[in-house]
């Protein structure tokens, strides 16, 4: 049988312990509190990850999806136009110089991006970079069914997150629409009237809409798209530019203008610009009988041979509009993300004359621009959301 403590005894003990709580709480804050553990801290910054190399890795993992993705486009689903070398295509792993590059986990996208939105705005390389996306996060969530509104030309909503990734479609990124011919000018068929200060209709509403947004242009500015016979017209305040500008000097003033823009009317969203894409044609361009029948990467000596602008070959314009986005961007809060480099080794990776259709290689010739997928984009995915992870943790 237990024994009862007196009760004088037991109000000292009480009283003791309650002056002990008081006490203890008043001398706490003077003591520093540990240190939270490191999944607590935000992720660290990250280092270069466009520096680096291509290593060949036989026992990767195949990629996350394949061909049956709701969302490919026909011409880059290399996988069910039987392109040559898919295996080793996919055996590449980029590798940076001083850090490690993460394969994205799209159930991670999905939970840090729940109730987000994400944006592509440009021209057909940031849809190549929107299909490889989307096939990725749909592996988190199978129910994920294609997405167009807000002038998005397409994109896809994922029910099981509230998530939607979206593509609008602005090959100059400002507003341009074809006139007829008005003066006569030997050979002019009409002009392509350019406003500079006005951002294409396909996102000039999209305010407040996105989370995160994703830039490019620039494949689209050269004089196969807009000959001599329908040149553009550059504009500005609703009046022609004078001295009207050449193509490269009127890119120059639509940059600064858009970037302009997007400062100020994306306050809070996450921005990205992203460099060139570079194309691949050996032996002529892409109506010149270029070709793109590689086995492998290209090494690391022949990249200026390709690409360096001094040497006025048919892909030299990537590192040339690098340069104008570069200082258009300055003093604003967009990052660039630079994947011009690492995608210039990979020659071997592009549809070149897989591309779907019987007659598109005599028609189009062989595609040394867009990229087969799933390929080389699904790297640009992986550095995009390290980047994205980062930023959106450390606003």
């Amino acid at each position: 049988m237990a024994t009862k403590l007196p009760s004088p005894l037991l109000t000292w003990l009480l009283i003791s312990t309650c002056s002990l709580i008081f006490f203890y709480s008043k001398l706490l804050p003077l003591y520093p509190s540990p240190k939270p553990s490191s999944s607590q801290q935000p992720p660290i910054i990250p280092c270069n990850l466009f520096a680096g190399k291509w290593a060949i890795d036989p026992s990767r993992p195949k990629p996350i999806y394949d061909d049956t993705c709701p969302f490919h486009r026909n011409a880059w689903n290399c996988l069910r136009n039987q392109r040559d070398n898919m295996g080793r295509i996919n055996s590449w792993k980029w590798v940076p110089q001083d850090c490690q590059l993460h394969e994205i986990d799209p159930f991670e996208f999905m939970g840090v991006m729940r109730d987000k939105r994400v944006g592509f705005i440009g021209d057909s390389l940031n849809e190549n970079f929107l299909v490889s996306f989307l096939c990725i996060l749909r592996v988190a969530d199978m129910g994920a069914r294609k997405w167009k509104r807000k002038g998005a030309w397409r994109g896809a909503y994922f029910p099981k997150f509230n998530v939607t990734v979206a593509y609008h479609r602005a090959v100059l990124l400002a507003r341009y629409e074809e006139q007829p011919k008005q003066l006569e000018i030997d050979e002019v068929k009409g002009v392509h009237r350019v406003d500079v200060d006005i951002p294409a209709k396909d996102w000039a509403d999209i305010g407040g809409f996105y989370d995160v947004l994703i830039f490019n242009t620039g494949h689209w500015w050269g004089y196969d798209k807009f000959p001599k016979e329908s040149p553009l017209a550059f504009y500005k305040g609703g009046k022609p530019i004078v001295p009207a500008p050449d193509m490269l000097d009127g890119l120059q003033i639509v940059l600064k203008h858009m970037a302009a823009y997007i400062q100020k009317e994306f306050p809070n969203t996450l921005k990205f610009w992203r460099l060139q894409s570079p194309r691949h044609f050996h032996g002529g361009d892409w109506n010149q009988n270029g070709s793109c029948l590689f086995n492998d990467p290209l090494k690391k000596s022949e990249l200026d041979v390709w690409f360096d602008p001094s040497n006025n070959g048919v892909n030299k314009e990537a590192r040339l509009i690098n340069q104008l986005i570069i200082e258009a961007v300055q003093g604003t809060d967009i990052h660039l993300l630079d994947l011009t480099h690492l995608s210039e080794f990979r020659a071997d990776a592009h549809p070149a004359t897989w591309l779907g259709k019987k007659d598109a290689v005599s028609v189009w010739g062989q595609d040394c621009m867009h990229w087969c997928l799933p390929g080389v984009p699904d790297t640009w995915v992986d550095i995009l959301w390290q980047l994205m992870r980062y930023r959106l943790a450390t606003r």
